[in-house]
């Protein structure tokens, strides 16, 4: 038996007919639809990424900005409170010619005419 008869023999091109059949002038023109459909699709998906990147970065500038914030504030709360103390106040006054009085605060009663 000769092998090379028993073999079909393959086309040549098959695939590249198929290929050219398939990506004619017609079928283009049907699914031109479709294509518009794809290319709008990529353009929101691209936009879409910018503008999460654009949101990520806003919001790590708002965070860091807040820490700052809450730095500030806390340094700002702690020199009041240390400023506030009696000591703090009577060394403040000093230099204005103020004291402290040594003598305690006097109460002062009224009268009403409910009592008598």
């Amino acid at each position: 038996m000769n092998t090379e008869e028993e073999i079909p023999k393959r086309k040549t091109g098959l695939g590249k007919r198929s290929i050219r059949q398939f990506f004619n002038y017609r079928w283009i023109l049907k699914n031109i639809s479709f294509f518009i459909f794809l290319s709008v699709l990529a353009v929101l998906y691209i936009a879409n990424g910018h503008m999460a990147d654009n949101r990520i970065r806003k919001i790590n500038d708002t965070a860091r900005q807040l820490k700052d914030l809450q730095y500030e504030y806390k340094t700002v709360k702690s020199e009041m409170m240390f400023r506030s103390k009696e000591t703090e106040i009577v060394k403040a006054a000093e230099p204005l010619g103020l004291t402290m009085d040594s003598l305690p605060p006097v109460r002062i009663k009224s009268v009403s005419s409910k009592e008598n």
